[in-house]
Protein backbone atom coordinates (compact mmCIF):
# COMPACT_ATOMS: atom_id res chain seq x y z
CA UNK A 1 0.00 0.00 0.00
CA UNK A 2 2.73 2.48 0.99
CA UNK A 3 4.46 1.47 -2.49
CA UNK A 4 1.60 2.81 -4.25
CA UNK A 5 0.93 5.73 -2.30
CA UNK A 6 4.53 6.79 -2.85
CA UNK A 7 4.04 5.85 -6.74
CA UNK A 8 0.88 8.57 -6.95
CA UNK A 9 2.67 11.08 -5.19
CA UNK A 10 5.45 11.04 -7.09
CA UNK A 11 3.96 10.73 -10.54
CA UNK A 12 1.59 13.64 -9.30
CA UNK A 13 4.52 15.68 -8.59
CA UNK A 14 6.05 15.05 -12.02
CA UNK A 15 2.78 16.24 -13.49
CA UNK A 16 2.99 19.29 -11.54
CA UNK A 17 5.92 20.06 -12.66
CA UNK A 18 5.51 20.04 -16.07
CA UNK A 19 2.60 22.46 -16.11
CA UNK A 20 4.10 24.11 -13.68
CA UNK A 21 7.56 24.59 -15.94
CA UNK A 22 4.80 25.08 -19.36
CA UNK A 23 2.82 27.72 -17.80
CA UNK A 24 6.38 29.78 -16.27
CA UNK A 25 7.50 29.40 -20.47
CA UNK A 26 4.50 30.68 -21.70
CA UNK A 27 4.75 33.86 -19.38
CA UNK A 28 8.14 34.18 -20.47
CA UNK A 29 6.86 35.00 -23.90
CA UNK A 30 5.44 38.10 -23.63
CA UNK A 31 8.16 40.80 -23.09
CA UNK A 32 9.14 44.05 -22.32
CA UNK A 33 10.84 46.27 -24.61
CA UNK A 34 14.37 45.79 -22.66
CA UNK A 35 13.82 41.89 -22.66
CA UNK A 36 12.44 41.61 -26.53
CA UNK A 37 16.09 43.60 -27.34
CA UNK A 38 17.63 41.19 -25.29
CA UNK A 39 16.53 38.05 -26.60
CA UNK A 40 17.13 39.45 -30.01
CA UNK A 41 20.52 39.77 -28.95
CA UNK A 42 20.62 35.88 -27.48
CA UNK A 43 19.28 34.66 -30.93
CA UNK A 44 20.24 36.92 -33.77
CA UNK A 45 19.35 34.41 -36.34
CA UNK A 46 15.98 34.34 -35.44
CA UNK A 47 12.94 36.12 -37.75
CA UNK A 48 11.45 39.29 -36.70
CA UNK A 49 8.21 39.61 -38.02
CA UNK A 50 6.14 42.98 -37.96
CA UNK A 51 2.75 42.33 -38.60
CA UNK A 52 1.44 45.94 -39.07
CA UNK A 53 0.60 47.83 -42.60
CA UNK A 54 3.49 48.48 -45.30
CA UNK A 55 2.62 52.04 -44.22
CA UNK A 56 3.30 51.78 -41.15
CA UNK A 57 6.39 50.06 -41.64
CA UNK A 58 7.82 52.63 -44.06
CA UNK A 59 7.94 55.26 -41.16
CA UNK A 60 10.22 52.69 -38.61
CA UNK A 61 10.88 49.42 -37.63
CA UNK A 62 12.87 46.96 -36.01
CA UNK A 63 16.33 46.29 -37.48
CA UNK A 64 15.87 43.14 -40.04
CA UNK A 65 12.00 43.33 -39.54
CA UNK A 66 10.33 41.07 -42.06
CA UNK A 67 6.89 43.35 -42.90
CA UNK A 68 3.91 40.25 -42.80
CA UNK A 69 1.11 42.10 -42.66
CA UNK A 70 -1.53 40.83 -40.60
CA UNK A 71 -4.18 42.05 -42.57
CA UNK A 72 -3.24 41.56 -45.84
CA UNK A 73 -4.02 38.89 -48.06
CA UNK A 74 -0.74 37.11 -48.33
CA UNK A 75 -0.34 37.08 -44.13
CA UNK A 76 -0.59 33.28 -44.47
CA UNK A 77 1.42 32.60 -47.50
CA UNK A 78 4.32 34.45 -45.76
CA UNK A 79 4.22 32.53 -42.29
CA UNK A 80 4.35 29.54 -43.73
CA UNK A 81 7.94 30.11 -45.20
CA UNK A 82 9.05 30.66 -41.19
CA UNK A 83 10.72 27.35 -39.22
CA UNK A 84 7.89 26.43 -36.95
CA UNK A 85 10.46 24.38 -34.79
CA UNK A 86 12.47 27.46 -34.34
CA UNK A 87 11.69 30.75 -32.23
CA UNK A 88 10.25 33.75 -33.96
CA UNK A 89 9.81 37.46 -32.45
CA UNK A 90 6.75 39.32 -33.29
CA UNK A 91 5.44 42.72 -32.93
CA UNK A 92 3.16 45.60 -34.05
CA UNK A 93 2.32 49.27 -33.02
CA UNK A 94 1.07 48.38 -29.53
CA UNK A 95 0.55 44.94 -28.82
CA UNK A 96 -3.10 43.91 -30.07
CA UNK A 97 -2.11 42.42 -33.14
CA UNK A 98 0.87 40.67 -32.65
CA UNK A 99 -1.03 39.25 -29.81
CA UNK A 100 -3.75 37.82 -32.69
CA UNK A 101 -0.89 37.14 -35.10
CA UNK A 102 1.01 34.81 -32.28
CA UNK A 103 -2.02 33.51 -31.21
CA UNK A 104 -2.97 32.15 -34.51
CA UNK A 105 0.87 31.16 -35.42
CA UNK A 106 1.13 28.67 -32.25
CA UNK A 107 -2.30 26.94 -32.69
CA UNK A 108 -0.93 26.19 -36.49
CA UNK A 109 2.29 24.55 -34.50
CA UNK A 110 5.01 27.30 -34.01
CA UNK A 111 6.71 26.41 -30.97
CA UNK A 112 8.36 29.42 -29.38
CA UNK A 113 6.65 32.69 -31.00
CA UNK A 114 7.88 35.84 -28.65
CA UNK A 115 6.08 38.94 -28.42
CA UNK A 116 6.95 42.73 -27.79
CA UNK A 117 4.56 43.67 -25.01
CA UNK A 118 3.31 47.40 -25.81
CA UNK A 119 4.10 46.81 -29.37
CA UNK A 120 6.88 49.53 -31.03
CA UNK A 121 5.58 52.24 -29.01
CA UNK A 122 7.36 50.75 -25.89
CA UNK A 123 10.11 49.64 -28.10
CA UNK A 124 10.49 53.90 -28.73
CA UNK A 125 9.50 54.68 -25.10
CA UNK A 126 12.52 53.02 -24.17
CA UNK A 127 14.92 54.84 -26.68
CA UNK A 128 15.78 51.38 -28.25
CA UNK A 129 16.93 51.84 -32.50
CA UNK A 130 15.19 51.35 -35.02
CA UNK A 131 15.37 51.99 -39.04
CA UNK A 132 13.15 52.86 -42.23
CA UNK A 133 13.36 51.42 -45.27
CA UNK A 134 13.95 55.53 -46.71
CA UNK A 135 16.33 57.92 -46.54
CA UNK A 136 14.02 60.26 -45.32
CA UNK A 137 10.96 60.06 -43.30
CA UNK A 138 8.44 62.68 -41.65
CA UNK A 139 9.03 63.85 -38.13
CA UNK A 140 5.56 65.03 -38.15
CA UNK A 141 4.99 67.85 -34.93
CA UNK A 142 7.84 68.68 -32.39
CA UNK A 143 7.02 69.99 -29.15
CA UNK A 144 7.21 73.64 -30.11
CA UNK A 145 4.53 73.31 -32.45
CA UNK A 146 2.26 70.98 -30.16
CA UNK A 147 2.27 73.68 -27.29
CA UNK A 148 1.57 76.03 -30.27
CA UNK A 149 -1.89 74.31 -30.52
CA UNK A 150 -2.74 74.45 -26.83
CA UNK A 151 -3.24 78.52 -27.17
CA UNK A 152 -6.90 79.08 -27.15
CA UNK A 153 -9.55 80.36 -25.24
CA UNK A 154 -11.63 77.14 -25.34
CA UNK A 155 -10.84 73.57 -23.83
CA UNK A 156 -8.66 71.68 -25.86
CA UNK A 157 -9.10 67.52 -26.48
CA UNK A 158 -5.99 66.23 -27.86
CA UNK A 159 -6.41 62.60 -29.17
CA UNK A 160 -3.52 60.65 -30.02
CA UNK A 161 -4.23 57.56 -32.29
CA UNK A 162 -3.51 54.97 -35.02
CA UNK A 163 -4.87 54.36 -38.14
CA UNK A 164 -5.12 50.76 -37.02
CA UNK A 165 -5.66 51.25 -33.46
CA UNK A 166 -9.21 49.04 -32.75
CA UNK A 167 -10.56 51.61 -29.29
CA UNK A 168 -9.13 54.32 -31.57
CA UNK A 169 -11.75 53.71 -34.68
CA UNK A 170 -14.35 52.55 -32.31
CA UNK A 171 -13.65 57.04 -30.09
CA UNK A 172 -13.26 58.52 -33.44
CA UNK A 173 -17.20 58.97 -34.00
CA UNK A 174 -18.09 60.26 -31.05
CA UNK A 175 -14.97 62.41 -30.52
CA UNK A 176 -16.11 64.34 -33.96
CA UNK A 177 -19.40 64.92 -32.72
CA UNK A 178 -17.97 66.28 -30.12
CA UNK A 179 -15.72 68.75 -32.20
CA UNK A 180 -19.08 69.72 -33.92
CA UNK A 181 -21.54 69.73 -31.15
CA UNK A 182 -19.38 71.33 -28.46
CA UNK A 183 -17.45 74.14 -31.36
CA UNK A 184 -18.02 76.67 -29.11
CA UNK A 185 -16.58 75.59 -26.20
CA UNK A 186 -13.87 72.13 -27.43
CA UNK A 187 -11.34 72.23 -29.91
CA UNK A 188 -10.60 68.71 -30.69
CA UNK A 189 -7.36 67.95 -32.45
CA UNK A 190 -6.34 64.62 -33.70
CA UNK A 191 -2.73 63.49 -33.50
CA UNK A 192 -1.40 60.26 -35.28
CA UNK A 193 1.03 58.43 -33.47
CA UNK A 194 2.46 56.95 -36.18
CA UNK A 195 3.42 60.10 -37.77
CA UNK A 196 4.49 61.93 -34.80
CA UNK A 197 6.64 59.31 -33.69
CA UNK A 198 8.97 62.07 -31.28
CA UNK A 199 6.59 64.11 -30.19
CA UNK A 200 4.98 60.83 -28.94
CA UNK A 201 8.12 60.35 -27.66
CA UNK A 202 8.30 63.58 -26.03
CA UNK A 203 4.94 63.58 -24.13
CA UNK A 204 5.52 59.86 -23.10
CA UNK A 205 2.95 58.68 -25.18
CA UNK A 206 3.41 54.82 -25.31
CA UNK A 207 0.04 53.37 -25.48
CA UNK A 208 -3.20 53.81 -27.43
CA UNK A 209 -5.42 55.49 -27.34
CA UNK A 210 -4.45 58.22 -24.65
CA UNK A 211 -6.75 61.65 -24.71
CA UNK A 212 -5.65 64.88 -22.93
CA UNK A 213 -7.57 67.65 -21.55
CA UNK A 214 -5.98 71.06 -21.12
CA UNK A 215 -7.39 74.33 -20.07
CA UNK A 216 -5.24 77.45 -20.71
CA UNK A 217 -2.39 75.44 -21.87
CA UNK A 218 -2.14 73.37 -18.70
CA UNK A 219 -2.87 69.40 -18.66
CA UNK A 220 -6.25 69.27 -16.56
CA UNK A 221 -7.03 65.68 -17.48
CA UNK A 222 -5.79 62.25 -19.46
CA UNK A 223 -6.85 58.97 -19.92
CA UNK A 224 -5.26 56.00 -21.67
CA UNK A 225 -7.89 53.32 -23.72
CA UNK A 226 -11.06 53.57 -24.38
CA UNK A 227 -13.40 55.27 -22.77
CA UNK A 228 -17.25 56.45 -23.38
CA UNK A 229 -18.21 59.35 -24.78
CA UNK A 230 -20.43 59.58 -21.49
CA UNK A 231 -17.16 59.85 -19.48
CA UNK A 232 -15.40 62.45 -21.45
CA UNK A 233 -18.36 65.06 -21.71
CA UNK A 234 -18.04 64.50 -17.56
CA UNK A 235 -14.77 66.18 -17.87
CA UNK A 236 -15.39 68.49 -20.37
CA UNK A 237 -18.54 69.52 -18.30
Amino acid sequence: MKNIILVFLTTTSILFYSCTKGQTQNSNTNLSATEFAEKIEEFPSTPIVDVRTPDEFSKGHLRNALNCNLNGNDFQQQISKLDKSKPVFIYCLSGGRSSVAASQMRSEGFKEVYELAGGIMKWRAANLPETTNTKTSSTGLNKQQFESLLISDKLVLIDFYADWCAPCKKMKPYLDEISKEMADRVLVIRINADDNQQLCKDLNIDALPVLQLYKSKTLAWTNIGFISKEDVLKQIQ
